[in-house]
C-alpha cells in the first residue's frame, strides 16, 4: 500500500466525523477510477432491453461511471448513506389509499445533501475542488458506496450495509483530493443462498441476482412516460410510488427490525395519499402537492394515470366520492388519463360512467 501524507490522513478522519455530525449514518472513502464494471453491466442490459427506457445512470454511462466527468482530476469519493428506516402506521382502512415507499414518505434527499455538503464544504476550506452528488444522474451512487466498503449488491440490487439492512438513501462528494481509502477490500456477500426478494417481486422484475427488468419494476413503471402497461395495473395494487416490497421481506432488514425496532412514523411522514384528494386538484397544485416526487416531464397526466390504477385496485366502487372523480377523469381531454380512467371503471363496477347518455 502505498504510504498517505500524515496530513491527508487526518483530512480523512475530518470528513468522516463531520459527515457523521452532520448525520451520516454511514461514511467511507473510495478511489475516483471509473467503475468499468459497473459502465459494462450498464451497457449490456441497455442493449438488451433491461433499462426500460429509463435515462437516469443508463443515459451516459460514460459519464455516470466516471467520477472526473464531474470534477477534472478526480481522486476521491466521500460516500455517505442516510438512513430512513421508520416503521410503517398501524393498518388502516386501505380503499381509496395510495401507498407510498418509505423513501419518499418525506424528503429523505435534502438531508443527505446537507450532510454531504458539510463534507465538502470542508475540503474546499482546504484547497480542494468538491462536488456533491445526490440522487444523480453523474454517478451510479451504489457502486461508489460499495467501493468505500459501506455494504454489499443485495440481489435486488440494493446495497445493504452490514448489520443494518438495506433502507438507506446515498450520495457522494467527488474531490480532487488524494485521500486515503476506507476499505481494502470489498464487503463480502451477506445473502448468501437467500432469494426471498427475488420470489416477492410482483411482476417477477428481479430476473436474476443482482439484475432488475426496469420493464417490470412497478417503482419505474410509476415514474416511466406513456401508459402504465396493461398487464401489470392489477398488480400495482394501491401504490402510488415506489415499491418497498424486496426490502421489506428482506432477512438482513428484518433481523436489524427484530434487534432495533424501526423508529415510529412522525407527522411529517406520508405514507398515504387520498388518492380522491390527488385526482381532485388542479394541475399546478398537483405537481406543487408532490413537487418531491419525480414525474416524467412534470407532467400531471402520469400522477392522474397512477392514481387512477391504484383506485382500480383499492378502490370502493360504491363510495360516491370514487364515481364522481372517475366519472370526470373518463371526460379528461387527455387521452392517458381517459385510458386508465376507464380501466379504473370497469375495475370498479363503474363502466356505466363511460356509456353516452341515450339522446
Amino acid at each position: 500500500m502505498v504510504p498517505v501524507e500524515p496530513s491527508l490522513t487526518a483530512l480523512a478522519d475530518e470528513l468522516l466525523g463531520a459527515g457523521r455530525e452532520a448525520g451520516l449514518d454511514a461514511v467511507g472513502i473510495a478511489p475516483a477510477t471509473p467503475f468499468e464494471r459497473t459502465r459494462a453491466d450498464l451497457e449490456d442490459r441497455k442493449a438488451a432491453g433491461l433499462h426500460g427506457g429509463m435515462h437516469f445512470t443508463y443515459g451516459d454511462p460514460g459519464r455516470s461511471t466516471d467520477p472526473s466527468r464531474t470534477v477534472p482530476n478526480a481522486r476521491a469519493l466521500v460516500v455517505g448513506a442516510r438512513s430512513y428506516r421508520r416503521a410503517a402506521p398501524g393498518p388502516s382502512d386501505p380503499r381509496n389509499q395510495g401507498q407510498v415507499a418509505r423513501y419518499s414518505w418525506r424528503d429523505e434527499y435534502g438531508p443527505l445533501r446537507h450532510a454531504l455538503d458539510t463534507v465538502a464544504g470542508r475540503l474546499r476550506a482546504h484547497g480542494f475542488t468538491a462536488t456533491t452528488l445526490v440522487d444523480d444522474n453523474a454517478l451510479v451512487d451504489r457502486e461508489a458506496a460499495y467501493r468505500a466498503g459501506l455494504g454489499w449488491y443485495g440481489k435486488n440490487a440494493n446495497l445493504l450495509l452490514p448489520g443494518r439492512g438495506s433502507w438507506f438513501v446515498l450520495g457522494s462528494v467527488v474531490t480532487d483530493a488524494p485521500l486515503p481509502v476506507t476499505n481494502d477490500a470489498p464487503v463480502e456477500d451477506g445473502c448468501g443462498a437467500c432469494t426471498r426478494c427475488l420470489t416477492a417481486c410482483p411482476t417477477g422484475a428481479i430476473v436474476a441476482p443482482g439484475v432488475v427488468d426496469a420493464r417490470r419494476c412497478l417503482a419505474w413503471l410509476l415514474e416511466a412516460p406513456g401508459p402504465f402497461p396493461e398487464e401489470y395495473r392489477a398488480a400495482l395494487g394501491g401504490r402510488i410510488y415506489g415499491c418497498d416490497d424486496c426490502q421489506e421481506v428482506c432477512p438482513p432488514n428484518r433481523v436489524v427490525d427484530r434487534r432495533d425496532p424501526a423508529p415510529p412514523s412522525t407527522t411529517g411522514d406520508e405514507p398515504t395519499v387520498d388518492l380522491i384528494e390527488l385526482l381532485e386538484l388542479p394541475d399546478d397544485a398537483l405537481l406543487a402537492r408532490f413537487e418531491r416526487w419525480y414525474v416524467p416531464k412534470r407532467r400531471a397526466r402520469y400522477l392522474r394515470r397512477n392514481a387512477l390504477v391504484a383506485l382500480g385496485n383499492v378502490g370502493d366502487g360504491h363510495d360516491p366520492d370514487v364515481a364522481r372523480v372517475v366519472h370526470r377523469a373518463l371526460a379528461d381531454p387527455d387521452p392517458i388519463v381517459r385510458e386508465h380512467a376507464q380501466w379504473a371503471a370497469a375495475r370498479l363496477g363503474l363502466a356505466h360512467l363511460a356509456q353516452p347518455a341515450p339522446a
